[in-house]
């Protein structure tokens, strides 16, 4: 933890996955600011919404920081306690929805809607493209490539795994990847696997520094990791893309969240909704 990171807190009475991702977004526009984040799931008790509470302002008197809480509660009673605390509390839905309800002339949903599955079949289809991801992964199966809607290519650790898993879990992307080693970069064709399936083809690169912290750190004093060996790889792996009219993006500075919406859209590709 560093010396000047604020605490802040992603609280709900149910999974308290809404309330992390919308905080994480909300987080990620102030890059220069330190936060060390704690995910608080099933606070859906009075007992354990004052037992918080507490937890909550011991924090602000020990770190003499106000910690922050986002929250998504859906019970009235459960969000007067929080809002006592010492904290900025944030409830994202506390505005929005009563705002929805007068536009729409109609009441929300109970607490926990919005993580059922309307359509079963909408579901199974984004369970079959996680598993699909994780059996194309790393070129570690590379039958059913015709079934893929992407193929993303890349040097190892480009971020083409984290892509393909994000596609599948937050889309229904069905996702493979497969890996451009030293081998493949020695040919002027592409590596057979991958040869048939050119137009699902997207490719990945990163800058030549974060590709060496993030192999030194796998492989400390490797020539995998070594400066020579990744800027070798970086060039070969984008001049491969440009003989085969691959096209690709730098990731380097780059969230999953934001690759992703870049294959989506540079590739025509639409997302499996649930509801």
């Amino acid at each position: 933890m560093q010396p000047n990171s604020r605490h802040v807190y992603f609280l709900s009475n149910g999974t308290a996955i809404t309330a992390e991702t919308l905080g994480m977004s909300l987080l990620a526009q102030f890059p220069d600011h330190a936060f060390q984040t704690h995910t608080v799931p099933f606070v859906d008790t009075l007992e354990k919404a004052h037992a918080f509470a507490d937890e909550i302002n011991r924090c602000r008197d020990a770190s003499g920081h106000l910690p922050i809480v986002i929250c998504t509660m859906g019970d009235d009673d459960l969000i007067k306690v929080i809002e006592h605390c010492k904290a900025l509390v944030i409830d994202p839905f506390g505005d929005i929805l009563p705002r929805l309800e007068k536009v729409l002339a109609t009441q929300h949903h109970q607490p926990g809607e919005s993580h059922r599955t309307v359509n079963p079949s909408l579901y199974e289809s984004r369970i079959d493209a996680i598993d699909y991801a994780m059996q194309h992964d790393d070129g570690g199966k590379t039958q059913n490539y015709d079934e893929a809607d992407i193929i993303l290519v890349g040097v190892s650790r480009s971020g083409k795994t984290p892509s393909c898993l994000y596609l599948a879990l937050q889309f229904g992307i069905k996702a493979a990847n497969y890996p451009i080693t030293e081998e493949d970069m020695d040919s002027d064709r592409l590596p057979q696997p991958i040869a048939p399936f050119k137009k699902q083809l997207f490719g990945l690169t990163t800058d030549l520094q974060r590709l060496v912290n993030i192999r030194e750190e796998r492989r400390p004093n490797s020539r995998y990791a070594s400066t020579n060996q990744c800027r070798f790889e970086l060039r070969a792996v984008e001049e491969m893309y440009l003989r085969h009219n691959i096209p690709y993006i730098n990731t380097s500075k780059m969230s999953v969240e934001e690759i992703s919406a870049r294959i989506i859209r540079d590739n025509g590709l639409h997302r499996v909704d649930l509801i």
